[in-house]
């Protein structure tokens, strides 16, 4: 392939040096870019260079126009007939993305779900740093699950404060999800994963992401039995 263009322009939509983001990037995209990040981090594991949005787009799942348009939220690097560089295109969608922030995770919830998150070494290779583990049952309390040691739930905003933990997530029956997910807010905390299989409420402000395995279930059945009934598809 012939070589990109030796001094890329400014990039719209990513943080200036300030890291206020210069325009807002639809949620969707946001969703996508994280396709093209772990597949650019693929390509750059195996030495690729450079790369086709063809290519890329494949890897990602997405139409190459779909990719393209998504692209464009972060800035156009690629060259028709040339593609993009994978390196380039990687640091500048992981700024889009706020990865080049130091972001510390705490994890309350100690059952098997929470210790297999906080053992999982992929989140330290996309930026993010688990610094703590919570639990109530003081059976838990003082266990150490990889490289940390269960911290009792009481103690939540002091270890919240002396970790630095700028993101949580809740691993918890929906019994209490909320109370500790006000403790979070209060404590200053605003970005939130729950796991908990119950809508939480967080004031304005507060960003909280839900992931609910059952629901993913069963959207996934109801894509199954449409591909199984004679002339549907999924």
């Amino acid at each position: 392939m012939a070589s990109l263009e030796p001094t890329p322009q400014a990039v719209p939509g990513l943080p200036d040096t300030t890291g206020a983001p210069a325009k807002q990037i639809p949620p969707a995209a946001v969703a996508r870019l994280t396709l093209y990040l772990r597949a650019l981090n693929t390509l750059l594991a195996e030495g690729v260079e450079r790369v086709s949005s063809e290519s890329l787009a494949e890897a990602s799942g997405v139409s190459s126009a779909t990719l393209r348009k998504d692209l464009s939220h972060v800035g156009s690097y690629g060259t028709r007939g040339v593609g993009y560089e994978v390196q380039y295109l990687s640091r500048h969608i992981a700024a889009a993305l706020g990865l080049t922030h130091d972001w510390k995770v705490a994890i309350v919830g100690a059952g098997n779900l929470g210790k297999a998150l906080a053992r999982y070494g992929g989140f330290e290779s996309r930026g993010f740093d688990v610094v703590a583990i919570f639990d109530a049952d003081q059976m838990v309390v003082g266990n150490e699950v990889g490289w940390l040691r269960v911290s009792d739930v009481a103690d939540l905003e002091t270890v919240l404060h002396r970790t630095g933990a700028n993101m949580v997530v809740l691993a918890l029956p929906a019994a209490v999800a909320q109370d500790v997910c006000d403790r979070v807010v209060a404590a200053g905390v605003r970005s939130v994963l729950s796991f908990a299989p119950v809508m939480l409420q967080v004031p304005e402000g507060v960003n909280l992401r839900k992931v609910d395995m059952a629901t993913e279930l069963q959207i996934l059945a109801y894509h199954a039995q449409r591909a199984q009934a004679p002339g549907q598809t999924a």
